[in-house]
């Protein structure tokens, strides 16, 4: 059904820490305190620092990172019925393989894990069927002198034969090339841009 020439496979590295311990300092006991009240949590991926609402959960597979947001049976990337975004290293967008070569991800087409059937993120009954243009584009703020190439795909879901299309979503890209990492949502996860602008470098 999906009709790319093009292969994105995934992995990617990260780090779900705990809020740092507090210092001696009074200060430092109370920001963490605060911390742990609001059941926040500190997430921390190439130099990148989020703030994750209480409930969101990171779940690390080797290099590759899902960031459950609500419900979500089997906590992979492109699976089915996983309310989720993805974080991805440098591992899951150089060196690919496409078709006997290799496709290294820029931004110019969306991020996809193979050119073959993918279920459709919200019914594993149907089929994904990507956008081949960007329905927006862009720079967006990803932390303190920090920008992501922000793309928004146009996605469908139909039938297996495909006879019907039975929803639309759209896929939403951050990109930093020179952190090497790339954030991808399905499920237009509403404060996942605030966190991204709230991030912090180290």
């Amino acid at each position: 059904m999906v009709q790319r020439s093009f292969a994105l496979a995934l992995v990617a590295v990260a780090v779900l820490a705990a809020p740092t311990a507090a210092s001696a300092a009074t200060g430092a006991s109370s920001a963490s305190a605060a911390s742990a009240a609001s059941g926040s949590r500190n997430f921390s991926f190439r130099g990148m620092n989020l703030k994750l609402p209480s409930g969101w959960k990171a779940h690390r597979d080797g290099d590759r990172i899902v960031v459950v947001t609500g419900t979500c049976a089997n906590p992979e990337p492109f699976a089915p019925n996983c309310q989720s975004f993805w974080v991805f290293g440098p591992k899951a967008f150089t060196n690919l393989p496409v078709g006997g070569g290799s496709l290294t991800y820029t931004g110019k087409w969306q991020f996809h894990p193979f050119s073959g059937v993918v279920p459709c993120p919200f019914n594993a009954k149907t089929s994904w069927y990507p956008g081949e243009k960007p329905s927006s584009t862009g720079l967006r703020q990803v932390g303190r002198g920090h920008k992501a190439l922000y793309t928004a795909w146009p996605n469908r879901c139909v039938t297996n034969n495909g006879a019907r299309q039975t929803m639309r979503f759209t896929q939403r890209e951050w990109f930093l090339p020179a952190s090497k990492i790339l954030i991808v949502d399905v499920w237009n996860t509403p404060e996942l841009s605030g966190v991204l602008k709230r991030a912090t470098w180290s």
